[in-house]
Formats: structure tokens, C-alpha cells, sequence
């Protein structure tokens, strides 16, 4: 059996949704996991909370499972050090997040919509996978950040990919990805609506302007958002199966190291 641990900030459905597919695939047999923690970096006692009702249906949702859950607040952790020196404040949040979780035995961690960047020593002592809304060749940065790239550089293709953790981050070594055409019906006609925008101003007009409601940017996010959960959870499939395994900060099946990560688009799109 494969042992995770969790780790989320769940904020909104996407984060209870992961926990229940995967939930719901070891209830059915159908992936051999047990999850032995959920790590989350808000106590939901913090003000201002925006989103405490979505959080306490998160936790609440951890609770009935019967898990483990481990809180410990970003916002009330060591304020000294955390105005004045985030690389500081990192390493000793960090150092606190391994003394909680260290008693728990767990073979992988997945970062299941976790908002905090992990400190290195975390990230060289714990073998844990966290999902990048881009291909294995394309941009870093956040999900929005992504797509306004892919925008700027005219792309024809997008995905997701899911990663090993390093201090480098965005750039840990890709264990698998899945992809799809950003061009073609129901893309076309709103690349030409957005380079007659970008004619009359410019890219960074629109940004400003109409941000994650312009419709390219929409279309792109959606499609790509419905293929994160299916990924993710196929991957965890992989380790739980025996398939393959992470040796030093690298993927290996069968005693040797995969030189290019699984392509899993015919598997992702069969789930959707």
C-alpha cells in the first residue's frame, strides 16, 4: 500500500474534490493508497478569512474520512521574522511542518492545491509531487501567469504536468503530463477576436482590462483546469501500482531512470 502525505490550503471545491476521487478510488479498490495525514497551513481561526466556510467543509470532509488533520497557520507563525525575512520565515515554518508530520510514516507527500511555496530542506528531506499547470517545456509562474505567456507567445498547445519537488521550484524533474490543442474549433475565432484587441492597444491593455474574464484566457483555463484532477489522480495510480518510484529527486521504473515523463493525455481524456 501506498502511504501519502496531504498537503492543501483547501480553499474551494477543486481541493475537497481531489480528496474525494481519491477517496473514492481506494473505497472501490480501484488504487491501493491510505492517506496518513492532511496538512493544511490555516488553523481557520485566522482573520481576515475569506474563505473559512470553504475551508471548515474541507476539514470537515478530512474528519469524516477519519484522517489526521495537522494545522499550523502561515499568518500566526513566527509574524517576527515573517515581515522582515520570508527566506527566514520559510526555513523555520518548514522546520515546524517536519516536526508535526515526521511522526506520520508516509512513502510520498502530494501537494493537492497547496498555496505555500515549500522551504528547501523540506523539499530535499520528503519525496513529494505537486502539479504545474504547464507542459514540461512550458512557462513557470502561476496558472494565470502561465496563460497570458502562452497568450503573449501565440502557443498552439497547452497542458499540465505533475512534478517531484525540489528547491528549484516549478522545475523538479516531470514524472507525467497531459496535453491539448489550444488551436482549432472553439479556439480560432477567439485568437482572431484577441489579436485585433492586442491591434488596437495591446496585450497588457486586455490584461488590465478584462484579466481571467477575457475569453481566450477562459477558454484556455477551463480546458485545462478539467484535466488537473484526472491527472493527478492517475498519477497516484502509477506509484500506488508499483509502477514506478522516486530515487534521488528522480523517476524510476524498473531500476532505471526515465529520461522523459509519462505522456497520460489518452488516459486523462478517457476520464473527462
Amino acid at each position: 500500500m501506498l502511504r501519502l502525505g496531504w498537503f492543501s490550503t483547501g480553499r474551494g471545491p477543486g481541493s475537497r474534490n481531489l480528496l474525494k476521487e481519491v477517496m473514492d478510488k481506494k473505497g472501490r479498490g480501484l488504487i491501493d493508497v491510505d492517506i496518513s495525514f492532511v496538512f493544511c497551513n490555516w488553523n481557520n481561526e485566522e482573520e481576515p478569512n475569506p474563505r473559512k466556510e470553504q475551508r471548515k467543509m474541507f476539514f470537515d470532509l478530512v474528519k469524516s474520512y477519519g484522517i489526521p488533520l495537522i494545522t499550523l497557520s502561515w499568518k500566526e507563525f513566527r509574524p517576527d521574522i515573517r515581515k522582515t525575512d520570508e527566506t527566514a520565515w520559510r526555513n523555520e515554518y518548514g522546520k515546524k511542518l517536519r516536526e508535526l508530520t515526521r511522526k506520520y510514516d508516509f512513502d510520498l507527500g502530494v501537494l493537492a492545491g497547496y498555496m505555500l511555496w515549500m522551504d528547501d530542506e523540506t523539499c530535499r528531506e520528503y519525496d513529494m509531487i505537486n502539479l504545474h499547470p504547464a507542459l514540461p517545456d512550458g512557462p513557470k509562474g502561476a496558472w494565470e501567469e502561465v496563460i497570458w505567456t502562452l497568450i503573449k507567445e501565440r502557443a498552439d498547445n497547452h497542458g499540465s504536468m505533475i512534478h517531484i519537488c525540489t528547491e528549484e521550484w516549478d522545475r523538479g524533474a516531470a514524472l507525467t503530463f497531459c496535453g491539448f490543442p489550444i488551436r482549432g474549433p472553439g479556439f480560432d475565432e477567439l485568437w482572431a477576436d484577441m489579436e485585433e484587441k492586442i491591434a488596437a492597444s495591446s496585450l497588457e491593455d486586455v490584461i488590465k482590462k478584462e484579466g481571467a474574464d477575457e475569453p481566450l484566457f477562459r477558454k484556455i483555463r477551463e480546458e485545462g483546469a478539467k484535466r488537473e484532477l484526472p491527472l493527478i489522480v492517475s498519477t497516484i495510480g502509477l506509484f500506488a501500482g508499483g509502477r514506478v518510484k522516486i530515487g534521488d529527486k528522480k523517476l524510476i521504473e524498473d531500476g532505471r531512470v526515465l529520461e522523459t515523463p509519462y505522456d497520460m493525455t489518452s488516459e486523462v481524456n478517457g476520464a473527462l
